[in-house]
C-alpha cells in the first residue's frame, strides 16, 4: 500500500509539473530569432517591420501598398516560427487588392512578451485596431492553425467589426486537440489557454471560411469538421484533398484565394 501510495503521489506530482509546462512544450515554438534577424530578412524581401523596426513591432507588411485597395487582412499565423516567413499571404492577397499585415505574437520574432492566449489576443486586438485605422477597412481576420484561436477571439469585437473570418486548418478548441494528442492524460485540468473557436464564433454573424487539409497529421479532420458544423452564420468549406497540415497549396496564382475573398465579400454582416 505504501508503494502504491508513493506511486500515486509521484504520478500526481509529475502530472502537475507536466501540466505547468504542457502548453509551452506542446503549443508554442517561437524559435531562436532576434530583431536583427527579422530586420535583415525584411530588408532582403522588400518587407518592413510594422509599425516600426524595433522590438515594439507588431507585424510585417510589404513596402508597397496594393493599388485599388479593397480592404485590410490581418493574418495570425501558426505556432511554429515567426510571422515573417509567411510571405505567401502577401504574395497571394496583395495581388488581389488587399493590404496584408502578418501579425507577430509576443515572444515570437525577437519580441518580448508572454506565450499565452491572453497575451496573444490582447496584442492582436491592438494590432488589428491599428491596422484598420492606418490602412483602412473593411477589415478581415485570417487565422492559421493556432492563429485561428486568435482570429476567432476578435470576431465579435465591436470596434474591429470584421467583415469576414478565415479559419485555415483549425481545431474546435485547444482542449479538443489536446485530448486527441494525449488521450490518456487529464488535460482539461492543466490547460489555462483554451483557444475555443466554437465558443468564440458562436455570437459572430459574419461569414466564416473554413479550410481543411484532408491529410492533416496535426489537427484531425473531425475537429475541423466539428467547428464547421457548429457555425450557424454564412459559411463555406474548402478541402485540400492531398495536403497535410503544413503543405497546403499556397501558390499565389491558385483560384481558391479569390474564391475565399469573394465568398466573404458576398455575405457581409449587417
Amino acid at each position: 500500500m505504501m508503494k502504491a501510495a508513493g506511486g500515486f503521489i509521484l504520478g500526481s506530482v509529475i502530472a502537475v509539473l507536466l501540466g505547468c509546462d504542457i502548453q509551452k512544450n506542446m503549443l508554442y515554438y517561437p524559435g531562436q530569432y532576434t530583431i536583427a534577424d527579422i530586420q535583415r530578412y525584411a530588408a532582403e524581401n522588400d518587407l518592413r517591420m510594422w509599425p516600426d523596426s524595433n522590438a515594439g513591432y507588431q507585424g510585417i507588411v510589404s513596402r508597397k501598398s496594393p493599388a485599388n485597395l479593397k480592404g485590410t487582412i490581418v493574418i495570425f499565423h501558426g505556432n511554429g516560427g515567426p510571422a515573417i516567413f509567411r510571405t505567401y499571404y502577401i504574395a497571394a492577397l496583395e495581388s488581389r487588392g488587399y493590404r496584408v499585415v502578418l501579425a507577430e505574437y509576443p515572444g515570437y520574432g525577437g519580441r518580448s512578451g508572454e506565450l499565452s492566449e491572453k497575451s496573444f489576443v490582447a496584442d492582436a486586438r491592438r494590432a488589428a485596431l491599428r491596422a484598420k485605422g492606418e490602412f483602412g477597412g473593411p477589415l478581415y481576420l485570417w487565422g492559421e492553425s493556432l492563429g485561428c484561436g486568435v482570429a476567432s477571439a476578435l470576431a465579435t469585437d465591436t470596434e474591429l467589426r470584421p467583415q469576414g473570418v478565415v479559419m485555415l486548418t483549425p481545431w474546435d478548441s485547444l482542449l479538443g486537440e489536446a485530448r486527441t494528442q494525449f488521450p490518456w492524460f487529464p488535460v482539461k485540468f492543466f490547460l489555462s489557454d483554451r483557444y475555443d473557436n466554437i465558443a468564440n464564433l458562436a455570437a459572430y454573424h459574419g461569414p466564416v471560411a473554413v479550410i481543411l487539409s484532408k491529410r492533416d497529421e496535426i489537427i484531425p479532420n473531425k475537429l475541423t469538421e466539428k467547428l464547421y458544423h457548429s457555425l450557424s452564420q454564412p459559411k463555406r468549406m474548402w478541402t485540400f484533398e492531398n495536403s497535410g497540415h503544413n503543405d497546403w497549396p499556397s501558390r499565389p496564382e491558385l483560384d481558391w484565394w479569390s474564391e475565399v475573398m469573394d465568398f466573404l465579400n458576398a455575405h457581409q454582416p449587417d
